[in-house]
C-alpha cells in the first residue's frame, strides 16, 4: 500500500462534493431506522426490510458505485492519472492502495451506520444488527472491487454500475430466484445468516458457495483492473 496514493485517493472521496453525497446513505439508513423504531408491529420483519432490502439491497450497492468509481474513474477522465502512472510504482500497488481505501471507506460509511440502524430497531436480539453489519463488510469489499473495476474498463462506469446496483441486485436479483446465485447482495445475505441467529434469516445462496464467489469476485476485479491499468499506461507511453 502506497501511503501517497492513499492520501491522494482518500482527499478525492472525502471532497466537498462527494463526501456529502456519501453522508446521504448512512443519513438515510438511521433516519429511517429512527422512524421506524417507534412504529407498531413485527419487528423482526421490519429490521428484514430496512436493513436488508433498503441497506443491503439498495443504498450499499449505490454507496460502493460512488466509492468504487470515484476512487480512480474520475482521474481517468480528467487526465490527471497520467501524473500519478509516471511515478515509478507497479500498476497494481496503485489499484490494490485505491482499492483498500475504497473498502475503508465503504465500511466506515455503511457497515457502522448498519450496525448502529440495527440496534436502533432491534436491539441485540438473535444477533441481527451484527448480522447486517458483518454482510456489509463483505459485500463492501465485493463492490468496491467490481465498481474499481468499472471505473478503469469503461468512461460509462457510474451508467453502467447504477444498471447493475439498481437492476441487477435490487430488481433481479430480488425477485428472480435463478438471478440471486450471481447476487453480491445474497452473498452477503448468506454470510449474515451464519451470524444471526438460527433461522432468523434465509438467504439463496449458501455459506459454502457465497464465500469462494465473493473471493473470487473481489481478487479477479482486482487483478483485471491492475491489467487494463497497465494498458492504459502503455498507450499514454505511445
Amino acid at each position: 500500500m502506497n501511503p501517497t496514493v492513499a492520501r491522494l485517493t482518500l482527499r478525492g472521496l472525502l471532497g466537498r462534493r462527494r463526501g456529502l453525497l456519501l453522508l446521504v446513505v448512512p443519513a438515510l439508513l438511521l433516519a429511517v431506522s429512527a422512524f421506524a423504531a417507534g412504529s407498531s408491529g413485527d419487528k423482526h420483519d421490519l429490521v428484514v426490510n430496512v436493513l436488508g432490502k433498503l441497506g443491503l439491497g439498495t443504498l450499499l450497492p449505490i454507496l460502493g458505485l460512488v466509492v468504487g468509481t470515484g476512487a480512480i474513474a474520475t482521474e481517468i477522465d480528467d487526465g490527471s492519472i497520467v501524473y500519478l502512472l509516471a511515478k515509478p510504482l507497479p500498476r497494481w500497488k496503485i489499484i490494490t492502495t485505491k482499492l483498500a481505501v475504497a473498502i475503508g471507506t465503504t465500511w466506515a460509511f455503511a457497515a457502522l451506520p448498519m450496525l448502529l440502524a440495527g440496534l436502533l430497531l432491534y436491539g441485540t436480539k438473535e444477533g441481527l444488527a451484527l448480522a447486517y453489519a458483518v454482510a456489509a463488510l463483505v459485500s463492501g469489499a465485493a463492490y468496491s472491487a467490481l465498481f474499481l473495476l468499472l471505473g478503469v474498463v469503461t468512461r460509462h462506469a457510474v451508467v453502467a454500475g447504477l444498471a447493475y446496483a439498481l437492476v441487477w441486485e435490487s430488481l433481479v436479483g430480488n425477485f428472480v430466484a435463478g438471478a440471486r446465485t450471481l447476487s453480491v447482495q445474497q452473498w452477503g445475505l448468506a454470510v449474515a445468516e451464519s451470524v444471526a441467529a438460527e433461522g432468523s434469516l434465509t438467504s439463496a445462496v449458501s455459506l459454502g458457495a457465497a464465500v469462494p464467489l465473493l473471493l473470487v469476485v473481489a481478487v479477479a476485479a482486482t487483478a483485471l483492473a491492475s491489467v487494463r491499468l497497465a494498458g492504459l499506461t502503455l498507450a499514454s507511453d505511445e
